[in-house]
């Protein structure tokens, strides 16, 4: 009893609802602070009263000051991906792919300073790079839509056949537990081994381009870990085909998005969308197998 009193207290500090409200304001503030600093940092740089010796896409714009807020939000985002992780499979996935939905679009704002309008708007590199990631925000907005529609499908069905699984969301919220400090302890990890690259490179448009995939491409990786052990765990409750593919299939969509990281231009582009798609066409598949069994 104690153990399990020690366990809840934890979670209850880590990923109560009242916890998640108290985060949520502090990554708002956060943010809020960054964009007002990125912002006077752009126009200090415009005046010339600071200079650097490189290229600069994140101080070129104003508009560019938009991507450091963003980025916090993206933080307070992989919170809610851990928050939702002991409720809800299918809420945990889309939340991978909300992330994913959002890197493209703070790499909108950044894309933004990098165009240069001409006739030639397809002969420039830049300017496709952000047509592409333009179009694919609005893919991934709306597979996203797609994907919690099944996914509410899905839980208004179990609703009148739940199994007691009790031990599974206990293992679950004990997986969640150990994620918040090993993402803190990544994204700290992340953030001073990409801030002593650049200071030991000249070129800070290089160390501005490896900005866009910090911590996630690490993030990523444990979640495939995590993935494989909701997979296993899962046969403890549960031998039905249609959830085992449904599992396994979500674990390669975490896989291709893991990819997209190490991949620029359309070919990241097409990982994105291809892992978004591939998740909710396995969800679908899942859910026609449900009404079999209803």
């Amino acid at each position: 009893m104690l153990k399990n009193n020690f366990l809840k207290n934890i979670f209850s500090s880590l990923l109560s609802e009242n916890s998640k409200q108290q985060i949520e304001k502090i990554i708002l503030g956060i943010a809020i602070v960054s964009f007002v600093v990125h912002l006077a940092l752009i126009y200090l740089v415009d005046f010339n009263w600071i200079a650097f010796d490189s290229d600069r896409e994140l101080l070129k714009n104003p508009i560019a000051a938009i991507y450091t807020p963003f980025s916090f939000i993206l933080i307070y985002e992989v919170y809610l991906l851990i928050f939702y992780l002991p409720r809800s499979i299918t809420t945990y996935i889309g939340k991978q792919y909300e992330i994913m939905t959002l890197i493209v679009i703070r790499r909108l704002f950044k894309d933004i300073s990098a165009i240069e309008p001409s006739i030639r708007w397809f002969e420039i590199k830049e300017n496709m790079q952000f047509t592409y990631d333009l179009i694919s925000a609005v893919l991934l907005f709306f597979l996203l839509y797609l994907f919690y529609l099944e996914s509410k499908k899905k839980r208004q069905r179990d609703s009148s056949t739940q199994i007691n699984v009790a031990l599974f969301i206990r293992i679950k919220q004990v997986i969640a537990m150990c994620l918040i400090p090993l993402l803190f302890t990544v994204a700290t990890f992340s953030l001073f081994s990409w801030a002593k690259g650049s200071l030991a490179t000249p070129d800070l448009g290089q160390a501005f381009k490896n900005i866009n995939h910090l911590f996630f491409d690490q993030f990523f990786s444990i979640l495939i870990s995590v993935d494989v052990i909701l997979l296993l765990v899962s046969f403890f409750y549960t031998d039905d085909f249609h959830k085992v593919i449904r599992n396994s299939g979500f674990i390669i969509s975490t896989i291709l998005i893991r990819m997209s990281f190490a991949a620029d231009g359309l070919t990241n582009t097409v990982l994105i969308i291809t892992a978004v798609l591939f998740g909710l066409t396995i969800l679908t598949i899942h859910n026609k197998y449900e009404k079999i069994n209803d």
